[in-house]
């Protein structure tokens, strides 16, 4: 534990002296390759993966793989599912029946006779196999159509059951970082390589379909060629496998070292540090190391081509050599009768398509595996997300009420160490106006959630006159508060969007409700100035589209609330942006305008001076409520010891900020006609 000193204040840690940086250093660390110094990006967390497992493990998840993804298809569109995988099956019975017949055109052509009789007699054999080519074109064609389909279906339905479950999770799990981290990684891998499941299955059925119909052709030829067929493919497949590891690794790495480049690309680019970019002359120091890391990439990737070309390389040559001994058998075999030779021509035909499909099924096999495991993270945060919906009976909250209860709540954040809220009683009437007081961490915030249905109390009660919050949907309480937050939603919509958005809605309005909203809030004037007025977007983004300064968002924020028109209004520091004058306007329009009897208001604020007329004031401190009362009650409170009570306390140091700040010989009444100002040190 530190010792004061004798001025009263505590020392901090004690350190080394600091001693004099390099003359020259990196600019920032660097690993032994680029790019290793970084952290993880949940990005590439299974940037790789399928290149480190046994191909034993990747067939063995195979079939799971087909299942899942073959039952996500069903439930996007079960006649089109259904009809994809027929025709598929037909296609491939298609192209073995072909082999086939091309077997039988070669008998006819290599058989005793007259050269016009063996095409006479061929003929046959040759339309059946333009016909089952013909036939294969239209089953291929119908999957492709089947494809075209299903795809955007089964994107359209995983993408909304994605966005509908995240949209209403509840509140404590959204502010959790890992559970937002969880939720970016499904969205921009789970998501998008479900939507690319279809196709990719598709592609490694054909493949694999293809393979089993040439063995089979083969098995029928004569059982021997089967054996063949496999040292024939298996160098082609080995360094196949290799090259898709070799690929798969290579894309890992890549991603890896483009990461630290991007930083330098960022720097250049963004707009935030472009001021000072230009102000530090800093375009040449970060050009140079730019060109420093892009110089190592370039190395890097022709390391990884030639290392992929000695792969392909060796492959090719064992590969040969696995054809040429295989083509000699076919050669003997034909040649000593055991093959008739045009058996030995359809065996041929087989092993060489055979070759060329086995590189597709290795390459789509790894490709499965690897998007399969994002697919897993994907289900199981949609898993979560079924798990922390809001709670729901069925049961709604009434259209209005005459009084809150808060009995002895609790709360405590999820992994907090401490709670925010420790047993805090209240009672809220209609018609009055109530404010939230105390230090940053004391639990005001927390508060207003809690009555806002965001968060659900640990313990304790809260009661909307006879109904308890735990026996209705959490959402139809917060459809019945509304919050304006100190740091609102700049909503790239139009400037009546954005006002009608606190209602649930941005295509409809009601005009007379929206336009006192933003007259009550000061934001008429600033729409007004706008363009297209009502229909000016409020973003950049759009052609036409208006930028906002912070206090004039604040005012919109403000007409939002308003146009919500909810039994509870929540103003958790909403005029920390505006000016002094759009400040007095709001709490004077809000808080000291007249009052309606349906509501209850609730202001959070640092600045006392705008609590004065609240009905009560609430001081929180530590997750507990230490004072109640209205301000000349909570003013004329002390301490058995006769201190000033905690609000008493605060608020005279914000007023001697005040008169500390007036000229000399300024008198009262000119303090009084600046009740809001923002007091120094606030």
């Amino acid at each position: 534990m530190s010792e004061a000193t004798t001025d009263g204040t505590v020392p901090g840690p004690r350190h080394e002296p600091l001693s004099l940086p390099p003359a020259s250093a990196s600019a920032a660390p660097e690993g032994e390759e680029v790019g290793d110094e970084l952290t993880s990006a949940y990005w590439a967390q299974w940037d790789g993966e399928a290149a480190r497992t046994s191909v034993w493990r990747i067939l063995r998840r195979l079939p799971s793989i087909s299942r899942r993804v073959l039952g996500m298809a069903y439930r996007a569109d079960p006649r089109a599912t259904v009809m994809v995988v027929t025709l598929q099956l037909g296609s491939a019975l298609m192209s073995a029946f072909g082999l086939l017949a091309s077997v039988r055109v070669l008998s006819a052509l290599f058989t005793q006779g007259a050269t016009s009789d063996r095409i006479h007699n061929a003929l046959p054999s040759l339309a059946l196999v333009a016909g089952l080519m013909a036939a294969q074109g239209v089953l291929d064609f119908g999957v492709a159509r089947g494809q075209a389909a299903l795809t955007p279906k089964v994107r359209r339905t995983v993408e909304q059951e994605f966005l509908r479950l995240n949209a209403h999770v509840r509140l404590e799990a959204v502010d959790d970082a890992n559970w937002s981290d969880e939720a970016h990684k499904a969205n921009d891998r789970g998501l998008y390589y479900m939507r690319e499941a279809v196709p990719q299955l598709i592609q490694l059925a054909h493949a694999v379909l293809a393979l089993i119909g040439s063995a089979g052709v083969l098995t029928v030829l004569h059982p021997v060629l089967l054996p063949l067929l496999v040292v024939s493919v298996v160098p082609q497949g080995y360094a196949a496998v290799r090259s898709a590891r070799q690929k798969f690794l290579s894309h890992s790495r890549y991603s890896t070292l483009q990461r630290r480049i991007r930083l330098f690309t960022w720097l250049l680019l963004d707009r935030d540090s472009a001021p000072e970019v230009r102000s530090s002359t800093a375009q040449r120091a970060l050009l140079e190391e730019h060109e420093r890391f892009a110089r190592r990439i370039e190395e890097e990737d022709t390391r990884l081509g030639q290392e992929e070309a000695n792969v392909s390389l060796a492959g090719r040559t064992v590969g040969g050599l696995a054809v040429g001994a295989t083509y000699a058998a076919l050669g003997w075999m034909t040649a000593t009768g055991w093959l008739p030779l045009a058996a030995g021509g359809g065996a041929f035909l087989a092993i060489r398509s055979s070759r060329g499909t086995l590189v597709s099924v290795v390459t789509a096999m790894h490709m499965a595996y690897e998007h399969a495991l994002w697919i897993d993270d994907l289900e199981a945060h949609l898993e979560r997300c079924r798990g922390l919906q809001p709670h729901r009976t069925g049961r709604q909250l009434p259209d209005h009420v005459k009084t809150i209860t808060v009995t002895d709540v609790r709360y405590t954040y999820p992994e907090a160490a401490r709670p925010a809220l420790c047993g805090v009683s209240m009672k809220l009437t209609a018609g009055s106006t109530v404010a939230f007081v105390g230090a940053n961490g004391s639990g005001k915030s927390t508060m207003a959630k809690l009555l806002a249905g965001l968060y659900a109390p640990t313990g304790g009660t809260i009661h909307w006159d006879e109904v308890e919050v735990g026996e209705v949907d959490a959402e139809s309480i917060q459809a019945q508060v509304a919050m304006v937050l100190q740091d609102p939603v700049e909503w790239p919509l139009t400037a009546l969007a954005n006002v009608t958005i606190g209602a649930g809605t941005i295509t409809e309005a009601d005009p007379a409700r929206a336009r006192q909203a933003v007259v009550e809030s000061g934001a008429d004037r600033v729409i007004a100035a706008l363009p297209q007025q009502w229909a000016t977007p409020l973003s950049k983004r759009f052609k036409g589209g208006q930028e906002l300064s912070g206090g004039n968002w604040s005012k919109v924020a403000v007409a939002r609330g308003l146009y919500q028109d909810g039994c509870v209004l929540v103003l958790d520091e909403p005029t920390a942006s505006m000016d002094a004058r759009a400040e007095h306007a709001v709490y004077n329009a809000v808080l000291h305008g007249p009052r309606r009897p349906d509501r209850i208001t609730v202001l959070i604020s640092h600045r006392l001076s705008s609590v004065t007329e609240c009905d009560r004031i609430y001081v929180f401190r530590d997750g507990r409520v230490i004072e109640s009362g209205d301000h000349h009650t909570l003013m004329a409170r002390r301490s058995p010891t006769g201190e000033p009570g905690e609000y008493a306390q605060m608020f005279t140091l914000q007023a001697a900020a005040y008169q500390a700040a007036m000229p000399p010989g300024t008198g009262d009444a000119a303090r009084d006609r600046r009740p809001h100002t923002r007091p120094a040190g606030s």
